[in-house]
């Protein structure tokens, strides 16, 4: 990496009431991986998990897949992510940045794909993979967003 070039873990959360994808970048912002994903997050257990996930991997900034419908507008399904960035917010305070970013399509693009993590995870990882491309400049340049 370039001199000045900044590290850190970003972990991509593909929101469902029933399982969390998850996906991990590596340090340098190059890679998107699987990882297992999370049973019920919206219960008490379930963020209790997210949060460990969070100090356990060492993240440094969380990207929530927002499922906007097919015309950009806003769903139930969205209304219910928002509510949980909420939550979620409240419960890993708000030192730790947590983006929204529009996941149409990844579901469909990781079902394509296979692999041994959960789909709901290759989903995350699908995610996670044009966050960084869309975001290199955070990893290059230090800079903040």
């Amino acid at each position: 990496m370039a001199a000045g070039s900044k590290l850190m873990r970003v972990l991509a959360l593909d929101y469902g009431s029933a399982r969390c994808g998850c996906a991990l970048s590596d340090p340098t912002g190059t890679l998107a991986t699987p990882i297992a994903h999370v049973e019920r997050p919206g219960t008490r257990k379930g963020m209790a998990r997210l949060a460990a996930v969070v100090r356990q991997r060492e993240v440094d900034r969380i990207v929530v897949g927002l499922p906007l419908g097919l015309s950009g507008s806003d769903t139930a399904q969205t209304r219910e992510v928002r509510e949980f960035v909420v939550r979620l917010r409240e419960l890993l305070g708000e030192k730790l940045p947590i983006d929204l970013y529009d996941e149409r399509f990844t579901t469909v693009i990781a079902a394509s794909v296979g692999g041994r993590e959960s789909e709901d995870s290759r989903a995350a990882a699908v995610l996670l993979e044009g966050w960084l491309t869309r975001n290199r400049a955070l990893f290059e340049n230090g800079a903040e967003a």
